[in-house]
């Protein structure tokens, strides 16, 4: 069994045509810092480092950052975490976190998991199961079934979220164990929805 942690998770996410959030990673707060200044604060940044599953825990995750000032604290801070092996810098932003993933049963083969991500994931387990491949059709009722679906809908002044997008990289996700059947469990929490804009701001993969 091999585990891809986040950085090289999101690379071979990357490389197949998902959409992944445009980052950096550095263990020089120079070279975060400049990225930053390119993407255009707030930006958000996190501890890497292949020992740490869950970054949250250790306080490995800084939001909201405004300022090259508050850059530096989270750099240093994230830097000092055991086992950091540098800093994750990516673009902030709200928006309606979904999880998505694969996960391998022994008796029924691959499935497809889709709901409400980030920390609502183990709170409200608003998700929905389906086998390997789906349609979009099926895609799509798999949302519609969601508790989430009302806010990508666009609820309060919210923005109406591309449900075709999302769809579109439903199947495409479900697609991917043809090429890779040795895929036990892949987790993309959160693929962050924002309007039209999908973002895959953290993913996992685990292979036999």
């Amino acid at each position: 069994m091999r585990v891809m942690a986040e950085r090289e998770a999101e690379v071979f996410l990357e490389k197949h045509g998902f959409p992944v959030s445009p980052r950096v990673v550095s263990s020089s707060f120079f070279v975060c810092c400049d990225f930053a200044r390119k993407i255009g604060f707030p930006v958000a940044a996190k501890v890497v480092s292949d020992n740490i599953l869950h970054k949250s825990d250790v306080g490995g995750v800084m939001l909201n950052i405004h300022s090259e000032d508050e850059l530096k604290v989270a750099f240093d801070k994230l830097m000092a975490i055991r086992t950091s092996q540098g800093v994750m810098v990516e673009p902030f932003s709200s928006g309606t976190c979904l999880l998505l993933g694969l996960k391998k049963d022994v008796t029924f083969g691959h499935t497809l998991v889709v709901g409400w991500g980030d920390i609502y994931t183990e709170v409200l387990k608003d998700v929905a199961v389906r086998l390997c491949p789906v349609d979009e059709k099926l895609a799509l009722s798999m949302l519609q079934g969601l508790k989430v679906f009302k806010l990508l809908e666009g609820v309060r002044g919210g923005k109406k979220a591309d449900i075709n997008k999302i769809v579109k990289v439903m199947v495409k996700l479900s697609q991917l164990v043809k090429k890779f059947p040795n895929i036990l469990e892949l987790d993309i929490n959160p693929l962050l929805v924002e309007g039209d804009s999908l973002r895959i701001v953290d993913a996992r993969i685990v292979l036999e």
